[in-house]
């Protein structure tokens, strides 16, 4: 066999030496091979090297890599693919393989790891931990370039065993340090006699453990402390309840807790929640209610049933003798009203009293029998007579002033400088001209005058006695008024006693408003007959009233319907609301105010002064006086209407005057289309006669200029004077240029004489102001008669 053996190493190295007759290039050679593949003569697979000059068949490559892995036991696949020499995904595929049929290999991160690598560095964990006694796991990890889960997922098994220690809050502890730290929790905690946020417990164990080791020493986490301290407690080695795992009671303080609450219970038969608060009881109702099951709980404190016997007794006694008692003169002073009231509700001879009515609680804590209420009314049903005689003798005053900022306002002064009032009845009416104003204002001096149709075009309807009666149907609703102050004021004259309680002033309202009810009855009784007398009186005044709106809201209407033209012109149509509001809408407004206040005095049993009726002119504070002292949903109105007076739209001072008499129970009438041609003639022959007899030439411009509006549109206006121009400027298109050439001329002559006097007001004594106003003057007085002449004869022409 040994001389075969060495026969054919003879035969091999004879061989080798030969040198071939043929030699194969590599090119053929890697020919042949793949020819050698084609023809199956190979049941294997051949991988290329990264050189391409060398053939490694897969098993040989896993071979060779699990020969590395067993090597090192953390190799990363690159390295795997540099040092074999093969495409790093015939690594990829393998390195699959392997792990697969091998449970103690993991891949991460692209490294296969093995469990001995695992086992070598923990054990290299544990010599380091003996050393320092603390090992981060965040360290650990960047160390190892892994991440701190995976760290703490190979340690966490080999705990106890290859690593002596105990993993606690991301941090590896030495048992005997672990040790030190459970004697430092046991010690703290038993320390405490207080609830302690634990937290502070552990900051301060921190610190000590810093002042003792130095800055050379471990750094515990508070979770850490936190740990110990559970498995303490769980353990009972501390006594004690944790709540919401940071606020510590000791066992202790309980016990302490407990002594203290009943000791102050037993002694007083009530104990404050502020006294459990005191003791650190965060609950303090639930925990008397669960340690005293008889007691009651109350507001602010929790009493014992003998409180309840002990006031029983005293109500009882001051209900039989007929005089009233304050429960918190027989309480503990620390026992708030809203409790004494509770305890009153609980005493069972108030409730057979209350409920047979022969007492009554007030001022939550106070009780009065009947008895002694009755003693007090029958003195003030005497003291009632004196004062409803006084009520029947207080007289309404004569006329309401006018308000002395009514004059000083500057927009009245402009809208009403020669015209701002609605014209009086008849003669006076059609009389009215524009000479009043003062012309050394501004052009507002003058205005357009509105001119009344008749009166028999308009007959009123007589809705007066309506109107009285729904005013009768509300004296009987409305409540007599017998002042609370009053007679609240009469109990502390009767009962001074009373004065001693402590919140006096409110119990005696609580009694007035009780005996108030009582004294109505009488108060209406008496106040029924003054009613009666002045019956009469409401219808006549309320029938005038009807019949005086039955006359002015037409034509109010009959202006607003001419406003509607404006809506292309804001500015223009601003002012035009505004002034008719100031004139017309005012004159309505005062007259039905000072009207609702007279019926409302009547109504009321108030003597009035049944004379002539007045114009009135009232401030905006007059209105909103006389709108509040009304009742019901009648002073609302009232107090929106003069709103809308004060306001920009004179429809919306529309909807308010309908909505107001509409609940005073009269009628505004609707303008229609009979009613207004009719007014609008009587209109255009009124204006006529006034341009024609008109005689002042600054007078003639807003009648004429308002004369021209009515046969161009057939519109009736009222307009200040600041209005005019942008009025002209809206007849330009309509009239013939000669009539607009000398209309433009003579408003413009006019601003300018208006001017002047208004300078020369303010500068006395200069003769150059004097020519040029008489200049001004005279060119007017050549051209009145051609401006009259002129619109007359177009006024002709129309008709």
């Amino acid at each position: 066999m040994d001389a075969e053996l060495l026969e054919l190493m003879r035969q091999l190295e004879e061989a080798q030496q030969a040198k071939p007759s043929v030699r194969l290039s590599e090119r053929n050679v890697v020919e042949l091979v793949h020819k050698l593949q084609e023809h199956r003569f190979f049941d294997f697979d051949l991988l290329h090297t990264v050189t391409g000059k060398e053939y490694i068949t897969p098993d040989q490559l896993k071979q060779e890599m699990e020969k590395e892995i067993n090597r090192s036991g953390r190799v990363s696949l690159i390295d795997l693919a540099d040092i074999i020499g093969v495409d790093l995904y015939y690594i990829e595929r393998q390195a699959e393989r392997i792990i697969a049929e091998d449970v103690g290999l993991m891949m991460v991160h692209g490294e296969i790891i093995s469990q001995s690598y695992w086992d070598s560095v923990a054990e290299e964990i544990n010599e380091k931990l003996q050393e320092c006694s603390q090992m981060s796991l965040a360290e650990i990890a960047a160390q190892l370039h892994i991440g701190s889960e995976l760290v703490a997922s190979f340690l966490e098994p080999r705990l106890g065993t290859m690593v002596k220690g105990r993993l606690e809050g991301g941090q590896i502890y030495t048992p005997a340090y672990v040790q030190r730290i459970t004697a430092m929790v046991r010690g703290a905690t038993r320390a405490v006699t207080v609830p302690t946020n634990l937290p502070i417990v552990w900051n301060s164990l921190q610190q000590l453990l810093q002042d003792i080791d130095g800055a050379s020493g471990v750094s515990v986490e508070g979770t850490f402390f936190q740990s110990i301290f559970n498995g303490l407690l769980k353990d009972g080695a501390v006594l004690g309840s944790l709540r919401a795992g940071v606020q510590w009671t000791p066992a202790v303080f309980a016990h302490a807790q407990k002594e203290c609450v009943d000791s102050f219970f037993s002694q007083n038969s009530y104990i404050s929640y502020d006294v459990l608060h005191k003791l650190s009881i965060p609950q303090p109702k639930q925990y008397l209610q669960m340690r005293y099951p008889d007691g009651i709980p109350l507001e602010a404190v929790f009493v014992h049933p003998s409180m309840v016997d002990m006031l029983d007794a005293a109500v009882s006694d001051a209900v039989d003798h007929g005089n009233w008692i304050d429960c918190l003169s027989v309480l503990p002073s620390y026992i708030v009203d809203a409790d004494a009231s509770k305890i009153l509700s609980l005493c069972p001879s108030l409730q057979k009293a209350t409920k047979s009515s022969s007492a009554v609680i007030l001022g939550d804590s106070c009780v009065f029998s009947n008895a002694f209420i009755k003693g007090i009314f029958d003195q003030l049903e005497k003291e009632l007579d004196s004062f409803i005689f006084a009520t029947n003798q207080t007289k309404n005053p004569k006329t309401v002033p006018i308000s002395q900022q009514q004059a000083e306002s500057k927009d009245v002064d402009d809208d009403e400088g020669s015209n701002a009032s609605v014209p009086e009845k008849g003669k006076k009416r059609r009389g009215k001209t524009a000479k009043g104003g003062n012309h050394d204002k501004d052009e507002d001096a003058h205005e357009i005058v509105p001119a009344k149709g008749k009166k028999n075009q308009r007959k009123s309807k007589d809705v007066g006695s309506t109107g009285g009666k729904k005013g009768s149907d509300k004296v009987k609703e409305e409540n007599p008024n017998v002042p609370v102050e009053w007679v609240a004021e009469k109990i502390t004259s009767l009962t001074p006693e009373l004065e001693e309680i402590g919140d006096s002033e409110e119990l005696i309202r609580q009694l007035a408003m009780h005996l108030r009810p009582m004294l109505l009855d009488y108060y209406k009784r008496r106040k029924n007959t003054l009613l009666s007398e002045n019956a009469e009186k409401r219808r006549r005044l309320l029938d005038s009233l009807q019949k005086h709106l039955d006359e002015v809201v037409l034509d109010l209407q009959m202006y607003e319907k001419t406003l509607d033209l404006f809506q292309d012109d804001p500015s223009t149509s601003a002012i035009l609301h505004k002034h008719l509001l100031k004139t017309m809408a005012a004159h309505v407004a005062d007259q039905l105010l000072h009207t609702l206040d007279m019926d409302n005095k009547l109504k009321n049993g108030v003597e009035v002064d049944d004379g002539p009726n007045k114009t009135l002119q009232l401030s905006t504070a007059d209105r909103t006086s006389l709108a509040k002292t009304l009742a019901g949903p009648l002073s609302a109105k009232v107090q929106s209407l003069v709103e809308a007076l004060e306001g920009k739209r004179v429809d919306a001072f529309m909807d308010a005057l309908r909505a107001v008499a509409e609940e005073s129970g009269l009628l505004v009438k609707k303008l229609d289309k009979r009613v207004e041609r009719s007014m609008l003639h009587s209109y255009r022959k009124d204006l006529t006669t006034q341009v024609s007899l008109e005689t002042d030439s600054i007078a003639l411009l807003p009648k004429v200029v308002a004369l021209l509006f009515l046969q161009v549109h057939n519109k009736a206006i009222q307009a200040p004077g600041r209005a005019i121009s942008a009025l002209i400027s809206h007849l330009k298109e309509k009239l013939p240029d000669t009539t607009c050439k000398l209309l433009t001329d003579y408003h413009n002559a006019t601003v300018a004489l208006l001017s002047l006097q208004a300078a020369a007001a303010g500068a006395e004594g200069e003769d150059c102001l004097d020519d040029r106003m008489l200049s001004k003057k005279e060119l007017l007085e050549e051209k009145m008669p051609e401006l009259k002449s002129l619109v007359l004869g177009l006024t002709n022409s129309e008709n």
